[in-house]
Parts: structure tokens; C-alpha cells; sequence
């Protein structure tokens, strides 16, 4: 397959710039030979001439003067043809063997990028090139190639990770409900209690699967992926829909909320803008402390605008902040609360780049956290 290829490819680079050079080489040699003839005949066409008739002798011998000249001048072209095309062919043998040589070592470090994607997988992501040398346009591709692949190994672990976890958090409601039907299967005795004790199990895990499920999808449809709509949307409205949907549960929580709102305009899609609100004030409430507090603040700008959620809740180190962004964590820990999925914020970050925004999160001196949310309120804004 790969021969196949190269025949239908042709010459390699170094071929090809060998034959470049050594044509041009070629030609420029084939025209210098051909005016040193030229001007060699133009010579002894110009030089003095004999009279007419009149005779020389050479070797004892009486010759026309003449036809000595013109054998003369003929004899000097041939000399001038015979010498000069073997100089011709001496210069374009040294310059093929010189093109030949020299841009194999220039395209040397090409090889060295070609050979490293050859070998390239997911288990070598680890080489690089780091190419030494004059910092040329071949130095510039290596260096490039280099940082492609920190991205494809950053890309790679990052796929690893978010498999692993996700295959565990599925793991975990899928045991539960094989364990409550093996464990009710084999009593012969079970009543109907029983068996609805083991339905109210059986449907909170199908129901956790399900949450976790339709966090994995919108993740991956919000990951990397532009926005299918853009329009003007007006940010407040988005957060009063979105804490509608968890005032019952901050009651229950005894929650202190606090709005400081000014007229926030944002460009986007309403509906992942509503799951970036809503998601920061479901975390916001099932992350805090009973009695504690939440505090939640637009503010809108010519080209930003931006959503704060500021709450109380458990303290958490500064270093770990953003670890909290990764699939599957919950107030800096692995895995540890029984409520939510762990893909909040990272749903929050994947929506926010798809809407070419930024968002940033600090811990709250005491205990909490404090995410800060900015989103274009025109097309294209620029953060200053």
C-alpha cells in the first residue's frame, strides 16, 4: 500500500530539489558553453585578414592564407565544443552529488519529524523531536510538531481519565440494581414491601445513570464544538429560570441568597447559557452548609458580561480550584458525594468555550468557592 502511494506521489522532496538544481546548474553551464563558442568564432572572424591570393608557408608547405584562417577558427570552435563539454559534464555530475548531499542534511530533520509520526501512538505520545540547531523553518515545523503532540498527549490522558471515571460512575448504579435484584430474586419469602423497597432502589439508581448519561452527552456536544445558535439573551432572565429549579432545595438548606443584579446582556445559545446558571447554583446549594449563603452578581459590560456565584461550603485548598473543572470531582475530592454527577463545572467549561468565553473559580476564605463567569454581550468581544 504504502509503495503504491510513493509511485503515485512521484519523487521524494530530495529528488526533486536535486533534479531543480542540478537543471539549473545545467543550463546555466549549457549557456556559458555556447557563448565561449560563439565568441570564439566572432574572434577569429574579426581578426585581420590576408589579402586576397596570398599564400603562407607552414611546414615547408605554401598554403592559402584564407582557408588558413577559417581552418583556423574552426579548429579553435572545436576545441572550445570538445573542452567546454566536458567541463559541462564535471560541473553538472559535482553539482547533482553537491545537491544530493547538501539537502539531505537540510532535510534531515524532516525525516526525523516523518519518522517520529511514523512511530507515533497512543503509548509513544511521549517523544519529541526537540531539534537542535539554527532556528530555520525546519527548526519552526519540529518545534510545531513538538507542541502537537503535547496537545495530543494532554488530549490523550484527559480521554483516558474521563473514561476511567466515567466507567466507574456508571459502574456503581448498575451494581446496585443487579445487587438488589439478585438479593430479592433469591427470597422466596420477599412480599410486596420487599419488592417495593427494591423498586425505590432499583429506580434512584437508574435514575443517577440516567443524570450521569445526559451530563456525558451534553459534555460531548458542548466540548470543543461551536455554537449551533447565537443570539442576544438577557443573562438575569437565564438565572431566574435556572434558581427556580433549586429554590425548594436551598430552602430545605436553609440557605441565605442574595441577588446583585445590573442589566446583563449576553450573545449565545439560551439553552446552554441557562445549564452554565444552573449548574453553578445547583453546585452553589448542594456543595454548601446548612444555613450558609450564596451570593449571585451580573454585571454587564460593551463587549463582557459576567455572572458571579459566590457561596459558602467546605474549605478548599487554592492549589486544588482547578481541579475541580475535571470530570467527576466534588469539592476537591474523588467521587464522594451521593448527590450530582461530578461533570458540573466541567459542563460549565466546555459551555463557556463554545461561546468563546472565560471562566475562572477561587476559594472563598473560610470555606466556599467563587466562580466567575464571562460571556461576549456583542459578537467577537475582546477581554481586557
Amino acid at each position: 500500500m504504502n509503495s503504491e502511494l510513493a509511485r503515485r506521489r512521484g519523487p521524494g522532496l530530495r529528488t526533486r530539489l536535486t533534479l531543480l538544481a542540478t537543471g539549473l546548474v545545467a543550463f546555466v553551464s549549457g549557456l556559458l558553453l555556447l557563448l565561449g563558442w560563439l565568441l570564439v568564432g566572432r574572434v577569429i572572424a574579426s581578426s585581420p585578414r590576408f589579402a586576397e591570393g596570398s599564400t603562407v608557408i607552414v611546414d615547408g608547405r605554401e598554403v592559402d592564407a584564407g582557408a588558413l584562417m577559417d581552418l583556423l577558427g574552426e579548429q579553435a570552435r572545436d576545441d572550445v565544443l570538445r573542452s567546454g563539454s566536458i567541463a559541462f559534464l564535471c560541473v553538472v555530475a559535482a553539482a547533482a552529488l553537491l545537491a544530493w548531499t547538501i539537502t539531505g542534511r537540510v532535510l534531515q530533520p524532516v525525516h526525523d519529524v516523518t519518522d517520529a509520526a511514523r512511530r507515533l501512538s497512543a503509548e509513544s505520545l511521549g517523544e519529541r523531536l526537540r531539534l537542535d540547531g539554527p532556528r530555520d523553518e525546519v527548526a519552526e515545523l519540529a518545534d510545531t510538531f513538538d507542541e502537537m503532540l503535547d496537545r495530543l498527549q494532554a488530549a490523550f490522558d484527559s480521554q483516558r481519565r474521563f473514561v476511567a471515571n466515567a466507567s466507574h460512575e456508571l459502574r456503581t448504579p448498575l451494581a446496585v440494581i443487579r445487587t438488589e435484584l439478585d438479593v430479592t430474586l433469591a427470597d422466596p419469602d420477599a412480599n410486596a414491601d420487599e419488592l417495593r423497597r427494591m423498586a425505590g432502589v432499583v429506580r434512584a439508581a437508574t435514575e443517577r445513570a440516567e443524570q450521569l448519561v445526559s451530563a456525558l452527552l451534553l459534555l460531548a456536544r458542548t466540548d470543543g464544538l461551536g455554537l449551533a445558535v447565537r443570539e442576544p439573551v438577557d443573562l438575569n432572565a437565564v438565572v431566574e429560570s435556572a434558581w427556580n429549579a433549586v429554590r425548594v432545595e436551598a430552602e430545605e438548606r436553609r440557605l441565605r441568597v442574595s441577588f446583585v443584579q445590573a442589566p446583563a446582556p449576553a450573545v449565545g445559545d439560551p439553552a446552554l447559557l441557562e445549564r452554565i446558571a444552573g449548574n453553578l447554583l445547583e453546585n452553589a446549594v448542594r456543595h454548601n452548609v446548612p444555613g450558609g449563603w450564596i451570593e449571585v452578581r451580573t454585571e454587564g459590560g460593551p463587549d463582557w458580561t459576567l455572572l458571579r456565584v459566590s457561596s459558602s461550603g467546605p474549605l478548599i485548598a487554592p492549589d486544588r480550584v482547578e481541579e475541580l473543572f475535571e470530570p467527576f470531582r466534588r469539592g476537591g475530592t474523588d467521587r464522594t458525594a451521593r448527590t450530582g454527577t461530578g461533570l458540573g463545572l466541567s459542563i460549565v467549561r466546555a459551555a463557556v468555550a463554545a461561546h468563546e468565553g472565560q471562566v475562572h473559580a477561587t476559594a472563598v476564605a473560610g470555606g466556599g468557592l467563587s466562580v466567575a463567569v464571562h460571556l461576549p454581550s456583542a459578537p467577537h468581544g475582546k477581554l481586557v
